[in-house]
């Protein structure tokens, strides 16, 4: 009878060594420069001659442009994510399985917010990304749901159900999205966490410490989407537990003010790896660049992690945030250059070290 991987033991030098490779072959900045000069059809064809070369020749006979760069994406990221369990043995499969459910969580949100904007079930297929539990065959009968009710309701089965049940009430009541992208991700943040805080095993407490920051960073995310919203929602109901930075009682005071917000988190352990997303959210006062900044402090404090205990989940994940990150510029490009986008606005989109 052969042993359930998350029944045997860990292999954390085969897999960090598998990582390291995957890792080298990442595009880096000087990829993106050249890649913001292409056209779609350009992207496709440089793609074509670097580890997407599968993807792009399997799918060049159905799509073009675009499509083709959307699909070929998709499609090598849950290869390689697939690939990280597919190695893994032991309480490392284990680690590594629930941290890839944020793409269960990443596609309930994608099929949300499309049908929120009227999005074709096409466009929504496009984005969803098959790297964790939910299977192909049932994320495809989501995207066909009538309204957001009716995808709320098919989700009642899943670890989702009953936090999206609750939050559609207060969605209901404002028409904005986030109660309902809120309970996603404190659903998913909470299976992340359980099991693992009480542990005296060094390197399951760098991944404890790995995702305090990373709930760290969504709770100050979710206070500065409330206080821009400017829907009548309380930052504190929709506080994720699991972090070190912020007490719920205290969130929404600090939302109500960036600067109070920006100065508690200047003052705080993260206050230099974060240095940078401050500064962008004070001197443009974009949003957006501040998430896109914090995206970049929390692959540089996984990185940081990963020299730390190289023996560890931690390399792991800051793999699966360095190829997030450039399966997401490459998509910003392509989608930039469709649109007409300037070559520095398209810049502006993108998630750089």
């Amino acid at each position: 009878m052969s042993v359930p991987k998350s029944e045997g033991t860990s292999n954390y030098e085969y897999v960090t060594a598998r990582v390291q490779a995957r890792r080298a072959a990442l595009f880096d900045d000087e990829d993106y420069r050249k890649l913001v000069r292409m056209g779609p059809g350009e992207i496709a064809r440089y793609m074509e001659e670097t580890e997407y070369e599968t993807e792009i020749n399997a799918l060049g006979s159905r799509y073009d442009g675009v499509d083709l760069i959307e699909h070929a994406l998709n499609r090598n990221l849950a290869k390689h994510f697939n690939d990280l369990l597919r190695w893994a043995d032991g309480t490392l499969y284990e680690l590594i399985a629930r941290y890839l459910r944020k793409f269960d969580a990443w596609n309930v949100k994608t099929v949300v917010r499309g049908i929120y904007s009227d999005a074709d079930r096409e466009a929504i297929e496009e984005d969803l990304i098959y790297a964790g539990e939910l299977d192909r065959q049932f994320l495809e009968r989501l995207t066909e749901a009538a309204s957001i009710e009716d995808a709320v309701e098919m989700l009642d089965n899943t670890r989702y159900g009953d936090a999206l049940a609750e939050a559609y009430e207060d969605y209901d009541a404002t028409g904005v999205l986030i109660p309902l992208e809120n309970a996603v991700d404190r659903t998913y943040y909470e299976g992340l966490m359980t099991g693992v805080t009480e542990t005296e095993d060094r390197a399951t407490q760098l991944y404890v410490e790995f995702l305090q920051a990373e709930i760290d960073f969504r709770n100050a995310r979710n206070a500065l989407r409330i206080a821009r919203s400017g829907a009548d929602l309380d930052p504190a109901d929709y506080f994720i537990e699991g972090g070190e930075l912020f007490r719920a009682s205290e969130l929404s005071q600090l939302a109500a003010s960036v600067d109070e917000l920006v100065t508690f988190i200047r003052d705080s352990t993260y206050g230099e790896d974060l240095s940078a997303a401050l500064d962008e959210l004070e001197r443009a006062d974009s949003l957006i660049g501040f998430e896109h900044a914090l995206d970049a402090a929390l692959l540089e404090y996984s990185d940081h992690l990963s020299h730390v205990f190289p023996l560890s989940i931690c390399p792991v994940l800051a793999y699966v945030l360095a190829k997030e990150r450039e399966v997401d510029n490459i998509r910003a490009i392509a989608r930039g250059r469709e649109a007409g986008l300037s070559e520095d606005e398209i810049q502006n989109e993108l998630v750089m070290l």
